[in-house]
């Protein structure tokens, strides 16, 4: 097999950091990142430090790029409104390709990732589970807007696309805003530290509903996949651990792991209620020798309230992806109890 290179952007996140970590692991591979930040370049990997809003920037750092044959966009900017994501999020995306299309004659294939945005999950109850082919609802949604200008691009050109549609992604990472399993463990954390016990602070109706998850590790087998099988061109997939659960049963399985009392739920803003704990964090982090990260860095509370507000199913059909040759499967209370243990055995929680 030739030697692929992939251009992972938003390689910092979640969901970048752990594709990288997947590709470098199956081999075959060259490997770019793309970060605001940039890292530290090892082996098959070396990383670039890139303002994507800015389109000059952009095409200056990727000129050189000439060899990059797969394109993994997975960089996201966040606003205070759903309407403020939009030109942001679709500029990025498109100050990438403008640059690296004129430069890479060997480009394959631009995976985008995505979400139930696209089926208005956000907004409030919607038809589940999702499927791939269901109406739009009405705009604003970033989302939408870099799919469309993916398959607008790509009517003239030799490359295809092709779009990740995950749940709630769990992984480990740091300094990300969408981070429920860091969420969980802080604040599990902080609850075990105070003596107190380990409520659900979402909505009444949340606890009851069916959610689930996409474990980082299968996402990124799901995405490699995508971008390299000739049957998944141009087309958009759910991508799930393959099972479902409702919080009502997951909290005493989650609170077990950190020997945690379970009370009954209490609806409250984590936003608030965490925001005044920064000198907490930092004596925890003294007394259990913990490693020395901001409290900014392992906090992502805004997010968890998103999340715990949903009282309502969110949960996707996963079959299209089945049916094309993706079969890999997670469950899901396994996925989070490993999560938390490799968060202990870093230092990065009591």
């Amino acid at each position: 097999m030739a030697l692929r290179t992939a251009l992972v952007v938003g390689a910092r996140g979640v969901i970048g950091g752990n594709l990288i970590e997947h590709l470098d692991r199956v081999g075959g591979w060259t490997i770019i990142g793309l970060s605001r930040r940039g890292g530290v370049c090892q082996g098959s990997i070396r990383h670039i430090a890139v303002d994507l809003l800015d389109k000059d920037d952009t095409a200056g750092k990727l000129a050189s790029l000439t060899e990059v044959t797969h394109v993994f966009y997975a960089a996201y900017q966040d606003r205070a409104s759903w309407a403020e994501l939009v030109p942001p999020n679709l500029a990025m995306l498109t100050n990438v390709v403008d640059a690296i299309e004129p430069v890479a004659p060997k480009l394959e294939h631009i995976s985008l990732m995505q979400g139930y945005k696209v089926y208005g999950a956000h907004l409030g109850p919607f038809s589940t589970p999702a499927r791939e082919d269901d109406p739009p609802h009405m705009p604003p949604e970033f989302n939408v807007d870099q799919q469309q200008f993916l398959e607008r691009r790509q009517a003239d050109a030799a490359w295809s696309w092709s779009a990740l549609r995950p749940s709630v992604v769990a992984g480990i990472g740091l300094g990300n805003p969408m981070n429920l399993a860091m969420v969980l463990a802080v604040y599990a954390s902080i609850s075990k530290e105070l003596g107190v016990p380990f409520r659900f602070p979402g909505k009444p109706g949340a606890y009851s509903s069916l959610i689930e998850m996409t474990d980082s590790g299968l996402l990124a087998e799901a995405t490699v996949w995508a971008a390299t099988s000739p049957g998944s061109r141009n087309q958009a997939f759910n991508i799930t651990n393959g099972d479902m659960f409702r919080w009502s049963s997951m909290w005493p399985k989650i609170a077990a792991f950190f020997d945690l009392e379970v009370a009954p739920p209490l609806p409250m803003s984590l936003s608030d209620v965490m925001a005044g704990k920064s000198d907490l964090w930092d004596a925890m982090v003294a007394k259990h020798d913990l490693a020395k990260t901001p409290y900014s860095d392992v906090s992502s509370w805004q997010f968890g309230d998103f999340v715990f507000a949903w009282d309502y199913d969110v949960i996707a059909d996963t079959s299209k992806s089945r049916r094309a040759g993706f079969h890999t499967y997670v469950d899901s209370e396994a996925m989070f109890l490993r999560i938390f243990q490799s968060l202990r055995d870093q230092r990065l929680i009591p």
